[in-house]
C-alpha cells in the first residue's frame, strides 16, 4: 500500500496500524492487567511505555542497523511498533484503539499533522477513490526512494527539522549531521557500528512519542504536533558512545596500516578481516548491554 501511494504513507501507516495492531494492543492491555492487577495506572504506563520502546529500538536498529538495503522496511517495523504503543496508551485510558480517532490521533503526535482537522482531511483524502494506476514505477527512481525514506525518518523522529535560529542550535543540527555522515561512512564497511548509533536515536524518538502520548490521554493535554526537544544528557552520552563505536574500526585500520601486517604480501585482507571482526564485536557488545539491560528491567 505505501509503494502504490508514497505521499500517503504516514496515513497509511496510521489507518493500517489501527485496523490491524488496534485489536493486539487491547488484548494486550488486558492481559498486562491481569498479570498485575496490583499495579497502579503510572506502573501500568511505565510497564507499556518501556516494551514500546524496547521493541521499536529492536525493529529499527537489530533489522536495520547491520543491513543498509533493508533501512526502509526496519523503518516501517519501527513506525508500527511505536504506533502500537501509542495504541496501548490510548487503550489504558479506556479508548478504543481500533477507533478511526485513533489515526487521527497519531498523524498529529507523530507531528505530521498540526490539529486533527488536517489529520482527518488527509485521511480522507487518502482513503478515498484513488486511481487504479499503481504508483510503483516512480519507485525505481533514485530520487524518490531517498525521499521516501527521510520522510519515513521525519515521521519516526529520527530527523527533525530545526525550529531555532540561534548558533547553538544550528551548531547542535550541524553535530548531528556529522555524526550521521561518520556513521553512514563508516557503516558501508563496518556495518554493525550502525547499532548503537541507531538504537540511541530510536530510543529518544519513542521516549519523545510516549511522552507526548502519556501527556495527551492522562493528562487532558491539548493534542499538538511535537516539538524539537533540547539536547540533553543522554544524547550526549549516547553521542559519545556512537564515536566510540565508530573509532574502533579506524583504529584497527590505522595500526594495520602502520604496523605493516599482511596476508599474501597485502595489507588489505588483514583489513578485511579486522573489519569484519570489529563489526561483529561491536553488534555483539550492543546486543549484550541490551539484554543485560532488559534483565535489569531498564
Amino acid at each position: 500500500m505505501a509503494l502504490d501511494d508514497p505521499q500517503c504513507l504516514p496515513e497509511t501507516l496510521a489507518a493500517f496500524a489501527v485496523r490491524r495492531l488496534g485489536p493486539a494492543a487491547a488484548r494486550s492491555v488486558a492481559r498486562i492487567r491481569r498479570d498485575h492487577p496490583d499495579m497502579d495506572p503510572a506502573g501500568l504506563r511505565a510497564l507499556v511505555t518501556a516494551r514500546g520502546r524496547r521493541a521499536t529500538v529492536f525493529e529499527g536498529a537489530f533489522v536495520g542497523g547491520p543491513f543498509l538495503l533493508f533501512v526502509p522496511v526496519a523503518f516501517c517495523a519501527a513506525l508500527l511498533s511505536q504506533a502500537r504503543t501509542v495504541l496501548e496508551l490510548a487503550a489504558l485510558r479506556g479508548g478504543d484503539p481500533t477507533a478511526d480517532d485513533r489515526a487521527t490521533e497519531l498523524l498529529v503526535l507523530q507531528g505530521v499533522h498540526e490539529n486533527p482537522g488536517r489529520a482527518r482531511e488527509a485521511l480522507a483524502v487518502c482513503h478515498g477513490e484513488q486511481p487504479a494506476t499503481s504508483k510503483r514505477a516512480a519507485l525505481r527512481h533514485p530520487v524518490v526512494l531517498w525521499n521516501l525514506t527521510l520522510r519515513m525518518a521525519r515521521v519516526l523522529g529520527l530527523l527533525t527539522a530545526p525550529e531555532r535560529t540561534g548558533w547553538s542550535h544550528r551548531l547542535v543540527q550541524a553535530g548531528r549531521w556529522v555524526l550521521l555522515g561518520l556513521v553512514f561512512v563508516v557503516g558501508i564497511v563496518a556495518p554493525l557500528v550502525w547499532l548503537p548509533y541507531m538504537a540511541m536515536s530510536y530510543h529518544q524518538a519513542t521516549t519523545r512519542l510516549t511522552d507526548r502520548a502519556t501527556a495527551f490521554y492522562f493528562t487532558d493535554s491539548a493534542l499538538v504536533s511535537r516539538r524539537r526537544s533540547r539536547l540533553d544528557p543522554a544524547s550526549i552520552a549516547g553521542a559519545a558512545r556512537t564515536l566510540l563505536s565508530l573509532l574502533v574500526p579506524v583504529a584497527l585500520v590505522a595500526a594495520t596500516l602502520v604496523t605493516g601486517v599482511r596476508i599474501a604480501d597485502s595489507s588489505w585482507p588483514v583489513v578485511g578481516i579486522l573489519l569484519f571482526t570489529a563489526s561483529v564485536a561491536v553488534g555483539a557488545v550492543w546486543h549484550w548491554r541490551r539484554r543485560r539491560h532488559r534483565k535489569s528491567g531498564g
